[in-house]
């Protein structure tokens, strides 16, 4: 399971997302759309070149909602969906652009090589929505993990025998530091000749929403019952640290395995 690094998943506990329609590109488009349409009402200039500014206007849009979501950002489901939506709107976009394009060149209008540009977005589109795709499967298996906890939790104070179904867990000294995390990432890599696959690291919006204070946790990306699982699950048991190790499914769900560090979360009041 790959994840994002542990120093753009610090960047994401501090980012909010919201459609940016007053960004310089949104508000050019915008301005332009509605230049257009007084000239369309004035019978000036014809009601396609209207349609083609609102297609504009859009595009623009899509473009600074993924800017927003794209790049070092904590998402909900909702927003997965949305980022999607506009990286496919986005390269759809550019294959019909292409299309009209080669419509032209088979036309004799222009020339082969006019092709080039439309190529060149249409491959950065596509980039793009590859991008998307692997942000919101990762925002996906977060949320995932963070249900897992959340039940755990439940199962806890419910004090029922299910909890130890969902985790195993070792108290360790009850305190998990900076320099203790720093000496888990340095001996893993060490060890495996890669970063430590870290998930969350500290609050992150989606524990916020289950009412988690996360702070001075972190989720590592990695089942227990793998080689690297059972290798971190042995350090963290050798130097005192705390763990919880999810193996089981949420009920209804997917697995959310992974190994919590740290204390188990606690419970925040939201909305006070």
């Amino acid at each position: 399971m790959r994840c994002l690094p542990a120093l753009g998943l610090l960047l994401c506990a501090f980012c909010a997302v919201a459609q940016d329609y007053d960004s310089p590109e949104v508000a050019r488009a915008k301005s332009d759309m509605e230049r257009i349409r007084r000239f369309v009402d004035a019978g000036a200039v014809p009601r396609v070149q209207l349609e083609k500014a609102e297609a504009a206007l859009a595009d623009a849009e899509d473009a600074a909602f993924l800017r927003k979501t794209l790049y070092g950002v904590d998402l909900t489901d909702d927003q997965c969906d949305r980022m999607l939506a506009a990286a496919n709107r986005r390269f759809e976009r550019r294959k019909r652009a292409l299309d009209q394009a080669r419509k032209l060149v088979e036309d004799g209008v222009a020339s082969q090589l006019s092709l080039g540009s439309f190529l060149e977005e249409l491959d950065a589109a596509r980039k793009e929505s590859d991008l998307a795709e692997t942000r919101a499967r990762l925002a996906r298996e977060l949320s995932q993990m963070a249900q897992a906890e959340e039940a755990l939790a439940a199962k806890m104070a419910e004090e029922t025998p299910e909890a130890a179904d969902l985790a195993d867990h070792y108290d360790g000294d009850g305190a998990f530091s900076v320099r203790a995390f720093s000496l888990v990432e340095t001996e893993f890599e060490r060890h495996f000749g890669r970063p430590l696959p870290v998930s969350a690291m500290g609050e992150t919006a989606v524990h916020r929403s289950l009412g988690f204070d996360h702070r001075g946790r972190v989720d590592v990306a990695i089942h227990p019952d793998q080689p690297e699982g059972r290798w971190l699950l042995e350090f963290l048991l050798e130097n005192h640290i705390p763990y919880f190790a999810f193996r089981q499914a949420v009920p209804g769900k997917a697995t959310g395995a992974h190994i919590h560090i740290g204390p188990m979360s606690t419970h925040v009041k939201l909305g006070g």
